[in-house]
């Protein structure tokens, strides 16, 4: 690249959401379809970058996995976010399932542990979100209540069917940590809260960086030199119709700054 041309724009994978029972209103019948909400593209998008979902390649589709693979993947993209979505299969941690475990996406859980892994190893950013941070824990050794409720983490509810995303908690971030250095002097805060399962126990090298009020392990980082990090909320839906929520744009840009650190 010469000095008068201007660079090219990060280009952010996102894995998307898988559905394999369609409703009969959106047709596609008897088909699987994979997809994002918009809320984290449009995120990604308002910072200058560019976002292409990375679908999830089954061993055994009509595509097969020598024709595209997880290196040429990472080759192509700058950095990786990881949606949120179904529960994590327990047997990637070691456990049998519960009768609290929800629908579960193992096929997903391999892709995504796969690529996850590919990205780590080229030192390119990952950014997981809420499940996406459940599973860069699992993905490094580390082990999730498969219900916080019912197994003794908190009494608290995590998830509200009827609020969604308008369940709120506060949020205690540790200064030391990358997740408080985004926030300089706020140390605390209010998030979203859409979950039901959280990290037990932490992984190889992670290192946690915030709590809920009731010490539940919110945001993460995988030490070492790639930005590998995860936050249990969802920032995407911190879209200013709550002043009191953090701002959600100090983790992208971190990110994103990231991206274009280790494409440099």
């Amino acid at each position: 690249m010469t000095g008068s041309e201007t660079p090219r724009k990060l280009i952010i994978g996102v894995s998307p959401r898988i559905l394999r029972q369609v409703p009969q209103e959106l047709g596609f019948r008897g088909k699987t379809l994979q997809y994002l909400e918009q809320s984290v593209a449009q995120w990604v998008m308002a910072l200058g970058a560019m976002v292409v979902m990375v679908p999830t390649v089954e061993r055994d589709s009509l595509i097969r996995r020598a024709h595209i693979d997880i290196p040429d993947i990472v080759a192509a993209l700058d950095g990786l976010i990881l949606q949120g979505g179904a529960d994590i299969d327990p047997a990637a941690y070691g456990e049998a399932p519960t009768h609290t475990v929800g629908a579960i996406d193992m096929l997903r859980d391999r892709f995504e542990l796969e690529l996850l892994r590919g990205f780590a190893a080229a030192g390119k950013p990952v950014f997981g979100i809420c499940r996406g941070m459940q599973l860069i824990n699992v993905a490094f050794g580390g082990t999730l209540y498969q219900d916080l409720r019912a197994d003794g983490a908190t009494r608290a509810n995590h998830v509200h069917a009827d609020l969604y995303d308008e369940h709120v908690h506060a949020l205690r971030l540790d200064p030391g940590t990358w997740a408080g250095r985004i926030y300089g002097d706020l140390h605390e805060g209010r998030v979203n809260s859409i979950h039901h399962q959280g990290v037990k126990a932490l992984g190889r090298g992670v290192v946690a960086g915030a709590w809920s009020d009731d010490g539940v392990v919110e945001a993460i980082r995988v030490d070492g030199p790639a930005f590998v990090v995860g936050v249990q909320w969802h920032p995407e839906f911190h879209d200013g119709r709550n002043a009191d929520l953090l701002p959600a744009d100090p983790l992208m840009q971190a990110f994103l700054d990231a991206a274009a650190q280790a494409r440099r």
